[in-house]
Parts: structure tokens; C-alpha cells; sequence
């Protein structure tokens, strides 16, 4: 599915232009149909990878792979028609734009109203009351997660990557989304990568993978690498009771 080969990320500091490295040596496999969690420190490059695989960054050095192909110079919008979608921290708002609209552009082609409804029904939305609202600040910020990831439901994306998903909404709300990942996770045969150090979305995981200092520390199960983590005091584990609380 997805395959990282000695991928390497450098940016210059603006403050001294020295080259800063944030991604360093980075290998790695994901088949399809897993579900993996990336987490880590803040600024171990958790973001600046996902960034890289969806194309918003270019690599320093090294390739990526999709399905064997090489997209390591692709653009955005040439790995979104590979099936490659990515949910930002904070989603984008379009004024005068609908739920449905966004699920057409979503689908490229127009929905008949009970397929959007079953989209919108996926992600714990009840469409008779969403469809038609505009994707504006009406929405709460749990509201709009969930319609951006029935966005990209609708366009039948075969990896889908989600950078910090719990940022930003309530625990109401992120109950709901934990629920909407797992009921991803047993439902849907694409990949997905969730960068996070939220422990609930971490226990969901099929693996996990830590990085610390731009480079991968460990692989594992949550069964493997939950422990360790919730036995230690980095950032991730300190921060990891947020939602919990």
C-alpha cells in the first residue's frame, strides 16, 4: 500500500538559516487496511510526516510509494486522485457552501439524498438535520470533524490520514469520534493514519508507531507499546488524560 524509503525532511531555521533536520531515516510499511496510530513527543516530526506522505511537503532526501508507485514528486491534488485523503488539525469552514455540496465535490458526482444520508449516518450525524446546513461557524468544532470525515467517506479514499483529530472539540464530541474510528476500523478495508498521542485512539490502534527526534523508536501492537508509554513522563504521556478528564 504505502511505503517510505529512507525518507529524510530538512528545513532552514529562519532565525540562524541553518538547516534544521525534523524527519531523519525514515522506513517504513503500511499495509492496507491498517489501522495505525503515529505519536510521540511534541516536535519529534509526528505532522511533518504526514504532511510528506500527503504531498503538503516535499522529502530531502528519499521516496515514497503508493501501491509501487512512485509519488514522491506528485502533487496534492495527483495523490488525491490515487485515493490518498488528509483531515487537518482544524477543518476547513466554506461560507455558502452545504453539507451535501461538500459531499458531491467529495464524490465528484451528485448524491441522491438517501446516499448522503447513510454517509452522514456513518459518522453519528443525523442527516434530516445536517444536509442542508451551511459549513460555517453554525458548526461546532465536533460537528465539522465528523462532516470532513464523511468528506472523505464520500470520496472513497484508500488511505486516509488524520493529523491530531481530538484537537480542538469537546469530550462529547470525542467520545463520539472514538467511536466513528472504531467503527472504521471494523468496517472499512483502506488504510488509515491518525497522528496522536490521545491514549483511547491509541488503544484502538493495529499498531503503533513512536518517533522521538525525527526517527522511529519502536513498532509494535497497542498491547507492546501502550504500556511502555503510560509508564513513562514524556509529553505524550503527560498530555494523554486531556480528553479523560
Amino acid at each position: 500500500m504505502l511505503e517510505l524509503i529512507d525518507i529524510s525532511f530538512s528545513v532552514k531555521d529562519k532565525n540562524t538559516n541553518e538547516k534544521k533536520t525534523i524527519l531523519n531515516n525514515i522506513n517504513l510499511k503500511i499495509e492496507k487496511g491498517s489501522f495505525i496510530v503515529i505519536t510521540g513527543p511534541n516536535g519529534s516530526g509526528k505532522s511533518s510526516l504526514a504532511k510528506l506522505i500527503m504531498g503538503i511537503e516535499k522529502p530531502t532526501k528519499g521516496k515514497i510509494l503508493f501501491n509501487k508507485e512512485d509519488i514522491t514528486n506528485y502533487s496534492i491534488e495527483e495523490r488525491a486522485k490515487l485515493g490518498i485523503g488528509f483531515s487537518f488539525q482544524q477543518p476547513v469552514r466554506f461560507k455558502g457552501l452545504s453539507v451535501t455540496d461538500l459531499l458531491n465535490i467529495s464524490a465528484k458526482k451528485k448524491l441522491t439524498r438517501y446516499e448522503a444520508c447513510k454517509i452522514l449516518n456513518n459518522v453519528g450525524l443525523n442527516s434530516n438535520n445536517y444536509l442542508d446546513r451551511q459549513l460555517d461557524e453554525s458548526l461546532s468544532g465536533g460537528e465539522i470533524k465528523r462532516v470532513e470525515i464523511a468528506s472523505l467517506i464520500a470520496r472513497e479514499t484508500k488511505l486516509s490520514l488524520f493529523d491530531e483529530p481530538e484537537a480542538g472539540i469537546d469530550i462529547w464530541s470525542f467520545n463520539n469520534l472514538i467511536q466513528i474510528f472504531t467503527n472504521l476500523r471494523v468496517n472499512n478495508d483502506s488504510s488509515i493514519i491518525i497522528i496522536s498521542y490521545q491514549e483511547r485512539i491509541l488503544e484502538i490502534a493495529d499498531k503503533i508507531i513512536v518517533i522521538d527526534q525525527g526517527e522511529i523508536k519502536e513498532i509494535g501492537t497497542s498491547e507492546e507499546i501502550l504500556p511502555k508509554l503510560l509508564g513513562c513522563s514524556c509529553d505524550v504521556c503527560e498530555m494523554r488524560n486531556v480528553y479523560e478528564q
